[in-house]
């Protein structure tokens, strides 16, 4: 992806200071987040927006008659780069009130944390595209169901710039 942006010659520095951006990955396994990304200096950003489990995605081992709903916030570093494209580390936290829709309607707060290294290419000054990879730490869980522990992280959205 990053490749066929730099083919494109899309990546324009952009003299963007807001994007949002939804991640079709995380859609994939029944997530829904939308990020409101704004940029704060040079080489820092920060991002938040709702986060969702609205549906079982497609991860047997995440599925489960359980949803959440709650707020995804982050942290973007560019060291190299001018915000909001190029390279970034980011930092980033979601808070979530977990609950079952089987009959013992348990519910309890529930997250998970992560930290990455990815990049963010603007093409035609306003197309967000960025992608990225890392780890991240699961307490997403209610009663036997959700992830929990130590697991991969990736990072794939699509949005606007402005």
């Amino acid at each position: 992806m990053i490749a066929a942006i730099w083919m494109a010659g899309g990546l324009a520095h952009a003299e963007a200071a807001w994007t949002v951006q939804v991640d079709p990955l995380t859609a994939a396994l029944g997530f829904a987040h939308v990020q409101v990304e704004r940029v704060m200096t040079p080489r820092v950003s920060v991002y938040a927006g709702p986060h969702l489990r609205l549906y079982d995605g497609v991860l047997a081992d995440v599925n489960g008659p359980y949803r959440g709903a709650g707020l995804e916030a982050g942290v973007r570093l560019y060291p190299w780069g001018e915000a909001p494209t190029g390279p970034w580390v980011l930092v980033r936290g979601v808070g979530a009130w977990v609950w079952t829709t089987d009959d013992s309607h348990a519910a309890n707060p529930g997250g998970y944390g992560s930290a990455l290294v990815g990049y963010t290419g603007i093409v035609a000054d306003w197309l967000v595209l960025s992608g990225g990879l890392g780890a991240q730490r699961f307490a997403y869980t209610v009663g036997p169901y959700g992830p929990t522990g130590w697991g991969p992280a990736a990072h794939s959205t699509v949005g606007v710039a402005f």
